[in-house]
C-alpha cells in the first residue's frame, strides 16, 4: 500500500474531495516528518511509498503554509519560534486542515481512517510508535 492508496480510502471513506484528502494526508505526514523521532519514522515512511514526497509537498513549516498570514500566522511563527519546531509543526499543522475548509469531525475522521490505514502498510506497532512520539497530534485527531 502507498500513500496514494491511502488518499484514495482516506477520500471514498470520509466523503472528501480527492484534492482535499491529498491536503489532509499530506499535512499529518508532514507533522509527523517534524514531530516523530528520526529512525522510527524512517522505518513509518519506508513502509508507505510516497508518505515522504506528501509531507514535502504539504511541508506545515514552509513559509506560507499555515494558511493566508496574518495575525494567526504571526502567532504561529511565534509560539513554533518559543515552544520549538515541534511545537509548531503540530500547530502550523492543525491550522491547515482547518483552512482546508474542513470541521473537526471532518479532521477527525479523515485522520482516524488515515492511521487504519497506515497500520495495514507499515504495522500496528511501528505505526502506534511513531504517533505516541506525538502524542498531541492523536489528540487533535480524536485518537485516544
Amino acid at each position: 500500500m502507498d500513500a496514494q492508496d491511502i488518499v484514495n480510502t482516506v477520500s471514498e471513506k470520509a466523503g472528501l474531495d480527492q484534492a482535499v484528502t491529498e491536503k489532509v494526508v499530506g499535512t499529518i505526514f508532514s507533522v509527523l516528518e517534524h514531530e516523530a523521532d528520526g529512525t522510527t519514522l524512517s522505518r513509518f515512511f519506508a513502509k508507505i511509498p510516497g508518505a515522504d514526497g506528501l509531507a514535502q509537498k504539504y511541508d506545515v513549516m514552509a513559509a506560507g503554509s499555515a494558511g493566508s498570514g496574518g495575525l494567526l500566522s504571526s502567532l504561529q511563527g511565534a509560539l513554533g519560534g518559543v515552544l520549538g519546531e515541534k511545537t509548531g509543526a503540530l500547530i502550523n499543522g492543525i491550522a491547515a486542515l482547518k483552512a482546508s475548509g474542513l470541521d473537526m469531525a471532518q479532521i477527525r475522521q479523515a485522520g482516524a481512517t488515515l492511521i487504519q490505514q497506515a497500520e495495514t502498510a507499515a504495522g500496528p506497532e511501528l505505526t502506534n510508535e511513531v504517533l505516541g512520539s506525538v502524542p498531541s497530534l492523536k489528540g487533535h485527531l480524536g485518537l485516544s
